[in-house]
């Protein structure tokens, strides 16, 4: 494994030398219909151009610099343009409202801001008399009034020297703030992480001591949104490895399509993606029954058998490693081709994964390994890798990073990728760093050194009754259904459980035909849907104890959605806003109680 030295540079200096010690292509993106490659040598050249148009506007080291954009090539060269420049780079959700933008770009003081498009723009417009630190607009597409073009700023930093660019590149130090990201957050205001130098070099070095990467033939696609530090940690790892940085071509139901056209070595994403692709991996085959879907199960099966050997470090005898050669023949071939023809290993985290599914996919023999971190802890804390792995957990720490469990079951964790807290708010720092270790607010417990996360303490539901439930493991096992897209579990101070459960979009023409609804019927209301339903909620309730278990639910009419502010951009719950906009709904299901 060949990559750039990390152990003592700033990300200033990993990205201007990667750019100089690697050949091949850094960034591969869409143009229409066709696809654009960047090499590490043009990296270098548009970064310095950024950077130094940066410079000429006026940005200072230590200056806030926005980016309010999708997921695309521009972001990345305005994140390292504005690194190399000395500035703090502040991501912004491209979802978030007016208003949401303004909290974060007031809060951060931020003095310049990249924007999509016309429509970002037009965000920042509506508020800008209440940011009064922000001075500059640099747009990524078109020429809106009042925003600069990015061809405008590189040609405004023409006059800005190597030497002045090198000082600026150069003057920061590894525990210098690089960036600040504020969490997604599914309760209360965004916090401002304080991200330094030091804990982006640190994860980068950590995860390189566990997953190989070959420069100029390893392919990271990207679709997740870069103001997610999972995704932007990808992006410097990409950089920093010599692979090629991969973006989507920002239409959600393309994905699939992208990961197998693309055809990348590494799919880092959230499990809803996986979900997804486990839904179109077996759907057909549950529609077609009888002999086609036996056919299909024996083969997963053979797969899980040769992976359960695998793990307990024996192999497939004569007759097993025949099955197998004919269970791949006939249909783990065609399962591994959902993405693309060279995937080495997919990584999934920001949520709960349903463990069924990624045995699923061990089967067919690509490998989804869960891992596990937060904003606080620079992404990464913990990771399965292909060699050690135990499905059900989120692996052991990374090397560095050590992780205890508190009395009350809480995750703690310490190590060089811990974040410096949170900007402008020192009691809310104080509440999570406490002594040397970051209290993760979520619960787990410790397996032979593997960490299995149980839940959320804010989440816990306490049934009146007394008994501590956590929702998140029940709530992935009704989402395992083909027909369900999202489930809340319900249920604190009552005597049982409830779920509100929205359907998959998706599926909806193969539901209404599965339960004999008419086209343009109410599917929400229809008897035959909601058969359906209850199926896979007793298919779900049959892994948990009595008290855990669902007893009434109600289908929404609708999916939940960023749009009503229900779902985070790395489409998590926002358990406490459903709670609130749909209480009629819960409460409703305990009517005559």
């Amino acid at each position: 494994m060949a990559t750039t030295d990390t152990g003592s540079k700033t990300l200033a200096e990993q990205v201007l030398s990667a750019a100089s010690s690697f050949r091949g292509t850094a960034l591969r993106y869409p143009d229409g219909d066709a696809w654009r490659e960047l090499s590490f040598a043009d990296l270098g050249v548009q970064v310095r151009a950024i950077a130094k148009g940066l410079i000429a506007l006026g940005i200072e080291p230590g200056d806030r610099v926005a980016i309010l954009s999708n997921t695309r090539a521009e972001w990345t060269l305005a994140d390292f343009g504005a690194i190399c420049a000395g500035a703090i780079v502040v991501p912004v959700y491209q979802t978030n409202s007016p208003e949401e933008c303004q909290y974060v770009l007031e809060h951060a003081g931020v003095k310049a801001i990249f924007c999509e498009d016309a429509g970002q723009v037009a965000k920042v417009d509506e508020i800008r008399a209440d940011v009064p630190e922000l001075e500059h607009v640099v747009c990524f597409e078109g020429r809106p009034d009042g925003a600069m073009t990015l061809d405008g700023l590189r040609e405004l930093g023409a006059d800005t020297t190597d030497d002045e660019l090198a000082e600026r590149a150069g003057a920061a130090s590894l525990d210098d703030v690089a960036t600040i990201v504020y969490t997604s957050g599914t309760t209360g205001p965004p916090k401002g992480c304080m991200i330094t130098h030091a804990n982006i070099r640190a994860v980068i070095d950590m995860v390189e001591q566990q997953l190989d990467f070959a420069p100029g033939e390893d392919v990271l696609y990207l679709f997740l949104p870069l103001a997610h530090g999972l995704a932007r940690a990808v992006q410097i790892l990409g950089v920093a490895s010599g692979s090629t940085v991969a973006y989507w071509r920002r239409d959600p139901k393309r994905i699939i399509d992208d990961v197998a056209e693309i055809n990348p070595t590494h799919l880092p994403s959230v499990p809803r993606i996986f979900e997804k692709i486990y839904t179109a991996a077996t759907s057909k085959v549950a529609a077609a029954g009888g002999v086609k879907a036996k056919l299909f199960w024996w083969a997963i099966g053979v797969g899980l058998e040769v992976r359960r050997r695998e793990r307990r470090g024996g192999h497939p005898g004569l007759a097993l490693k025949a099955q197998l050669a004919l269970a791949d023949k006939l249909v783990l071939h065609k399962i591994r081709a959902l993405f693309g023809n060279r995937v080495k290993l997919a990584i999934t985290g920001a949520a709960p994964i349903e463990e069924d599914i990624v045995a699923f996919f061990h089967a067919a023999g690509v490998w989804v390994l869960e891992g596990y971190g937060m904003t606080e802890t620079t992404v990464a804390a913990t990771l399965n890798t292909i060699d050690e792995n135990r499905p059900g957990t989120v692996g052991r720490p990374l090397p560095g990073c050590d992780v205890q469990i508190a009395e009350d079951g809480e995750v703690l964790m310490r190590g060089p990728n811990i974040f410096l807290g949170y900007y402008r708010d020192e009691a809310g720092t104080r509440e999570v760093l406490r002594d040397g270790w970051l209290a993760s607010g979520d619960l787990g417990e410790l397996e032979d050194g593997f960490l299995r996360i149980t839940g959320r303490k804010k989440d816990l539901i306490i049934t009146s009754s007394g008994k501590n439930i956590s929702p998140s493991n029940i709530e992935s096992a009704i989402k395992q259904s083909r027909w369900i897209s999202q489930a809340v579990v319900y249920g604190d101070r009552r005597q049982y459980l409830t779920a509100l459960v929205t359907l998959d979009p998706d599926e909806a023409a193969a539901l209404a035909e599965q339960a004999g609804a008419e086209a343009g019927a109410a599917l929400h209301e229809h008897p035959g849907v909601r058969a359906e339903i209850q199926s896979a909620i007793d298919e779900a309730n049959r892994r948990f104890a009595r008290i855990e278990q669902i007893k009434k639910f109600t289908i929404l009419e609708r999916d939940l959605s960023q749009e009503h502010e229900e779902l985070t951009p790395t489409l998590k719950v926002k358990r406490n806003v459903v709670y609130a906009r749909h209480s009629d709904v819960f409460d409703g299901m305990y009517d005559g109680d």
